[in-house]
């Protein structure tokens, strides 16, 4: 049966070109699905405008990915994990938590499955991951994973990590040094 693409079709053919398929496979799958209808005279000579607006929509898409592309490349995401001493996470970020972040940061919906990780991150450190765009448009972009906690042991001063310790009822041993120095300035005030 003799068919006319109304969209694009992998492995089969582009939105507009008239193909030769196999009855089963247009009446069943390419018509109900709206990809194609069935070659009639009048519809090949409406191919030549479906060609022209499939690919002025295609260019259209093509812009739309470089300029999404753009933007990831510039992006870092990082992430913190629950990770053992040898830096080896408990768990593992998936494509599908880095699709939901970059979401956020990009502002667009990504797609997981566009995502290109050959397995789950499963390490901490820098990571480059790859996204597959559009055809031939794939950017990378950085994915930081640190380990839970981290950031705010950078950020809290001595004092506030024992107030901290003392709250939870953890006994903050000192050293001798740090005794005597906690003495003398006990008793000079």
């Amino acid at each position: 049966m003799e068919i006319l693409l109304k969209q694009d079709v992998d492995n089969l053919g582009r939105a507009g070109d008239i193909v030769q398929v196999k009855d089963g496979y247009a009446r069943n799958f390419l018509i109900p699905r709206g990809l194609a209808m069935p070659a009639t005279k009048g519809l090949r000579k409406q191919a030549r405008q479906i060609k022209e607006a499939a690919e002025r929509r295609r260019l259209r898409e093509l812009a739309t990915a470089r300029d999404l592309a753009d933007r990831i490349s510039k992006t870092t995401l990082v992430f913190q994990a629950r990770a053992g001493e040898s830096g080896r996470l408990y768990g593992s970020i998936t494509s599908a938590m880095i699709a939901d972040r970059l979401s956020e940061e990009v502002g667009q919906e990504i797609d997981r499955r566009r995502i290109r990780l050959e397995h789950t991150l499963r390490e901490l450190g820098e990571h480059e991951v790859t996204i597959h765009l559009a055809q031939e448009i794939d950017a990378t972009f950085k994915v930081i994973v640190e380990a839970e906690g981290e950031l705010e042991k950078d950020m809290m001063t001595e004092e506030e990590l024992e107030a901290a310790a003392e709250e939870q009822g953890v006994v903050v041993e000192m050293d001798e040094e740090a005794k005597e120095a906690e003495l003398e300035t006990a008793e000079t005030t």
